[in-house]
């Protein structure tokens, strides 16, 4: 079997928490250990993210948005580390649809608040998750388009009017469709099939084989398109290391065997475990998608929303896929 060169670097996520033990949110992050996190995360196949703050209480904002914003200008980092992704705290706190956030700290969308948090980012917010069902999301998203932020809507309960609503105020992503709702949902009116029919958004997923199953998988991409689909991981501190209890997103988690990663008191998932080499492997299996196709979803389109352009990454590796064996590989360039 051989294995073609793609003449990229890696795979573009838009949403890591952390990585072997680092949490971007945690009360203990440093310089030192997000850049070892981040060193990691190249290494395993990445060559480009988002680090991703996700609600947390203010305090922790004003600590680690500069630790963050300081990596994403520095030398080192700035082709890299694209910008910071806020996944909150304008959240829907209601159950399950708050997810993996702690709902203590969860607030409504409050300009003010988000003004503080840009300031206190200084400058390197490229992302904004919010909820769209929430009242006040629309003046928040306006503000946050017209700083150059992409602003996605996800953790929310929100129907058509809501998702129209947000558009019309520049929202044109829908984070991690299919999770972050509660489990029990209405069998017609939810936010997964008011953002499959909207084609005014692109929509993220997690593919790395406990998020989504195979068939909803197949599903938004029959509804969605390769076009207006972008697959992330959503690593959490717990990605890379040994099964086990781990404190996560101020609770508990539990990783499994094979690599779920859990809440043993909500049953909810907790992030995944997952970097994007192994999400791209896991749809790679599928064979819902060719080569081009996965390519577009795991490393063009997410430069495109970010209008970052391909050549302005690093090059530490090459990225390898074996049409026969449906899988990519690394391989060191330097």
């Amino acid at each position: 079997m051989t294995s073609d060169n793609l003449n990229i670097p890696g795979f573009v996520d838009l949403q890591v928490n952390g990585y072997q033990g680092v949490d971007f949110t945690g009360d203990d992050l440093t310089e030192e250990s997000l850049h070892s996190a981040c060193e990691n995360i190249v290494a395993a196949g990445t060559a480009a993210l988002l680090p991703t703050v996700i609600t947390g209480p203010q305090r922790m904002y004003r600590k680690n948005l500069p630790i963050l914003a300081d990596a994403v200008r520095s030398p080192r980092w700035r082709d890299i580390l694209l910008g910071i992704h806020l996944e909150g705290p304008f959240l829907n706190p209601d159950p399950g649809a708050h997810g993996a956030h702690d709902p203590a700290h969860i607030r409504p969308p409050d300009l003010d608040d988000l003004k503080r948090l840009l300031d206190w980012a200084q400058g390197t917010v490229r992302m904004l998750t919010l909820a769209a069902d929430m009242p006040g999301a629309d003046r928040v998203a306006r503000h946050a388009v017209e700083q150059g932020i992409v602003v996605a809507l996800g953790h929310h309960l929100a129907g058509p009017d809501d998702l129209k609503r947000l558009h019309q105020a520049g929202a044109t992503v829908l984070t991690h469709l299919g999770n972050g709702v509660p489990a029990c949902l209405d069998r017609h009116r939810n936010p997964i099939w008011a953002g499959l029919a909207d084609d005014d958004f692109t929509i993220t997923m997690i593919t790395d084989g406990h998020h989504l199953p195979p068939a909803v998988i197949q599903t938004f991409l029959r509804a969605k398109g390769v076009g207006r689909t972008i697959v992330i991981s959503d690593a959490s501190a717990a990605a890379g290391l040994a099964p086990g209890r781990y404190s996560l997103f101020a609770s508990e988690a539990v990783l499994e065997e094979n690599g779920r990663l859990y809440n043993p008191q909500t049953g909810y998932l907790a992030g995944s475990s997952s970097l994007m080499l192994a999400c791209m492997n896991h749809l790679a299996s599928l064979r819902l998608a060719d080569r081009a196709e996965m390519l577009a979803m795991g490393f063009y389109q997410p430069l495109g929303l970010l209008g970052v352009r391909p050549e302005s990454l690093g090059r530490s590796t090459t990225l390898c896929y074996d049409e026969q064996a449906g899988r990519f590989s690394l391989k060191t360039t330097t």
